[in-house]
């Protein structure tokens, strides 16, 4: 039997960060509900201005979530019926289910079975006259190999929407996450690197027309008020959230050294434990910045190694048990068991482990000894 560890480790645990900054946090609120101003606003604008420094682009459009993003920049892009858009089978739903929504085709491809992103020649391959846009993820902080998929996309004249909703800071090549497309979409959900109260997101882009169209939809495709030029959405950020990013905009940087430090001695522990040959860890290729907004190892016997961790108190979560093409709703598409066996295998081999910056070295001490009693229990 497992034992219940001395001091339980979450996946995640925010009121570290709460603590620490509570004080500006509340009274950035304060500011807010004091000016009254609650939808759009200086706070927003404020905070698109950071993001876009930041981010190395352009244009920063706040919106409601990243679901929201990605769906109004294909939205934006004109992507709907008798489109395709290629993209993983591997990911969080939103990925493939904003294609759906606009009325277009997810065409779904493999992954690569070390980084977990799209693999290229399985994208070339995928690409038909009917292409529109190509979604590469990416995945847990790590961007895809994004010259093969710009090279790809520009022969075949599709455009890059980038789902950079867990990689806000990571890097290719020099790179910022969601600076090399047609669009970048980010999440801020309160697990992300940097996250908000509640849901938020941000679409960002080197294109002014573009962009231009992507404000126009986010409020109903309203300009001047009331007088409807498009038909978009409600896709405006609170100036709530807003104000909340801004406070922990300045210390992102900070938290991810955190978790990538945390990553790097997760690597020597594991080693130092004689587990290197029993679990698979995370890579970060050259010329890549890996932001680590999950850790995810391989195991086998996933399940009931992740049962033995919880029996012992560390937080874990699968991330994601179903891909794309196994799942109910996508059934029309065809696709069947063994369609794409990276990304199958990801789904029952992968486990991510507590990663966030204010993990203790005891802590993560206590993680990878609960993992070896697990794997030798």
């Amino acid at each position: 039997m497992t034992r219940q560890a001395s001091t339980a480790v979450p996946l995640l645990d925010l009121q570290q960060q709460y603590g620490a900054l509570r004080d500006e946090l509340l009274a950035a609120i304060i500011r807010v509900c004091d000016s009254q101003r609650f939808i759009m606003g200086p706070e927003v604008e404020a905070l698109e201005r950071e993001l876009a420094k930041d981010l190395a682009v352009e244009h920063a459009i706040a919106v409601s979530s990243g679901t929201d993003a990605i769906l109004a920049a294909l939205m934006a892009l004109g992507i709907g019926p008798g489109d395709e858009v290629v993209t993983s089978t591997y990911s969080f739903f939103a990925t493939a289910g904003c294609v759906a929504r606009v009325g277009a085709t997810p065409v779904l491809v493999d992954i690569d079975p070390v980084t977990y992103n799209i693999d290229a020649a399985a994208l070339h391959a995928a690409i038909t006259p009917r292409t529109r846009a190509i979604i590469p993820v990416h995945l847990y902080g790590l961007c895809a190999d994004m010259d093969p998929v710009l090279a790809i996309a520009s022969a075949a004249g599709a455009a890059v929407i980038e789902d950079a909703c867990q990689a806000i800071g990571a890097e290719y090549k020099g790179r910022q996450a969601g600076s090399m497309g047609a669009a970048g979409c980010f999440s801020f959900f309160p697990s992300k690197n940097l996250g908000a109260f509640g849901d938020a997101g941000l679409v960002a882009t080197q294109d002014s027309q573009l962009g231009a169209e992507i404000r126009l939809l986010r409020n109903h495709g309203a300009e001047p008020k009331y007088h409807h030029k498009r038909i978009g959405g409600n896709f405006r950020l609170d100036a709530l959230q807003a104000t909340v990013l801004r406070v922990k905009l300045p210390h992102l940087g900070r938290w991810t050294d955190g978790r990538r430090m945390n990553a790097a001695r997760y690597g020597r522990l594991f080693t130092e434990a004689g587990l290197a040959d029993r679990i698979v860890l995370p890579v970060e290729p050259s010329g890549s910045r890996h932001i680590y907004n999950q850790y995810v190892i391989r195991v086998r016997d996933r399940d009931k190694v992740r049962a033995r961790l919880t029996a012992s108190g560390v937080g874990t979560e699968i991330y994601y048990p179903v891909p794309f093409h196994l799942q109910e709703c996508f059934a029309s598409l065809g696709y069947r068991r063994g369609a794409f066996p990276h990304a199958e295998a990801a789904a029952d081999t992968t486990l991510a482990l507590p990663i966030y910056p204010e993990l203790s070295v005891d802590q993560q001490s206590a993680v990878v000894a609960a993992v070896a009693a697990a794997l030798t229990g």
